[in-house]
């Protein structure tokens, strides 16, 4: 795939002089001659906070006891930034744990080494969907699955309860119960102080498409169309447009969502805190909700329906590994333990946050192992889910997304024609990056 973005910053100039200054290990036979390593540890990354990055440590010590390798371990939220300076000395890390969505980023940049799935012990354990969610249109494999879920809706369950609604099943129910929390004082302090329903309307890394994808989706909208390429920008299609408007109209409806919805602010707190009684999100929250406002106070259903259905987005982390390595028997000695039942188990159950969600290794009852029915709707709620494709390069397309929707929902200006200047521009990333029609 070659993509000649002109709407790409400085990071993408990086990547190409990346790319272009690649030692020639890097185009080695990954775990083939040559691959040996002078003994130094692996240099393994994560996008993580300090409760996930107890995890992982867990993890690569249990890896280190069974292998005799040592890990050299980094956790960070701010992931790409030192990660685009590491490029820029072409110095990658050996290892890469981070979303699937930002495969075709790192591939495109020439950062990753590509995967020969046969090479890898227990590859046949995986999912073929596990598989296929690394794969380019090219047909080579970039990553190694290692945890998958889906969105999922929370819920007050106190506060509904109070307000005597049922579980919502449809877009108009979940409205209507979100309208009552905003209205209908369910938290009993007297004081209109509560909201229907908490919404992250950050740009920060194009999070706003993220969360609005599902929405747009149940709506019978698209962001893309085009199965299995190429692709061409539907988000102003006529299902799009109105799905769009629709969303705008929820978040523009006084009290539907938590003051500052469409600032930087993180939209998890409000939930956290008793101020916003709805909330789509992924399972990684369990444990901080578990904490405040306690797991007795809410809790986790399926997408209620709209008229498209109830879809919502599935995300995936993968193992990737770095182009500059010579590592490579390391590389895949790692990928091999973390997807490995006692690898998987251990992502699930080591003190901190999960790491694997749902696993990816088709011989684990995740259920079983977290002893935990919510996530039986997480496992329920992930074969009614969509991941974006994974050839497509959403960096820039997400982002874009993401600041339209926030400049026009924050004005309630949204329409078709706002849409259709979206519209384009997609399509000239889409075409810049060898992906659109």
């Amino acid at each position: 795939m070659t993509r000649n973005s002109s709407l790409r910053t400085g990071a993408a100039v990086l990547g190409v002089a990346l790319l272009l200054g690649l030692p020639a290990c890097a185009g080695a036979d990954p775990g083939g001659a040559g691959s040996e390593d002078d003994g130094q540890p692996l240099e393994v990354w994560s996008r993580s906070g300090p409760e996930a990055a107890r995890t992982y440590q867990a993890v690569f010590d249990a890896f280190t006891r069974e292998t005799g390798i040592q890990v050299e371990y980094l956790a960070t939220v701010e992931f790409e930034t030192q990660l685009q300076a590491r490029a820029a000395a072409r110095d990658l890390p050996d290892v890469l744990i981070y979303d699937q969505s930002s495969m075709a980023h790192y591939v495109d940049e020439g950062m990753l080494l590509p995967v020969d799935r046969g090479a890898i012990a227990g590859a046949d354990e995986l999912s073929e969907d596990s598989w296929r969610s690394v794969q380019m249109a090219d047909g080579d494999y970039y990553g190694v699955p290692f945890s998958q879920h889906a969105q999922v809706t929370f819920i007050r369950k106190d506060w509904r309860e109070k307000l005597g609604f049922e579980v919502p099943e449809t877009h108009d129910e979940l409205l209507a119960l979100a309208t009552a929390f905003a209205t209908q004082d369910p938290d009993g302090n007297g004081v209109a102080d509560t909201f229907g329903m908490a919404v992250p309307g950050t740009t920060d890394r194009g999070f706003f498409a993220w969360w609005s994808a599902p929405y747009l989706w149940q709506r019978g909208g698209e962001i893309v169309s085009g199965e299995d390429g190429p692709y061409t920008a539907a988000i102003a299609d006529d299902d799009s447009v109105a799905a769009v408007e629709w969303l705008q109209d929820v978040i523009c409806t006084p009290s539907m969502v938590q003051p500052g919805a469409l600032t930087n602010a993180s939209a998890t707190p409000f939930f956290a805190e008793g101020k916003a009684g709805i909330y789509q999100t992924g399972p990684y929250a369990f444990a901080n909700f578990d904490n405040t406002p306690g797991a007795d106070a809410y809790e986790v259903i399926t997408a209620p329906a709209g008229p498209g259905g109830s879809t919502t987005l599935q995300e995936r982390t993968s193992i990737y590994f770095g182009a500059s390595t010579d590592k490579h028997d390391k590389q895949h000695a790692l990928a091999e333990f973390l997807i490995s039942t006692a690898g998987q188990e251990l992502g699930m159950t080591a003190p901190g946050q999960p790491v694997v969600r749902l696993p990816v290794n088709e011989g684990i009852d995740a259920v079983a192992v977290y002893g935990d029915d919510r996530w039986a709707v997480v496992q329920e709620q992930l074969e009614d889910s969509r991941l974006f494709p994974s050839d497509i390069d959403f960096t820039v397309v997400r982002q874009d997304i993401a600041e339209s929707f926030n400049s026009s929902f924050g004005q309630c200006s949204a329409d078709a024609a706002s849409l259709r200047a979206l519209a384009d521009r997609m399509d000239e990333e889409l075409a810049a990056q060898g992906t659109g029609r």
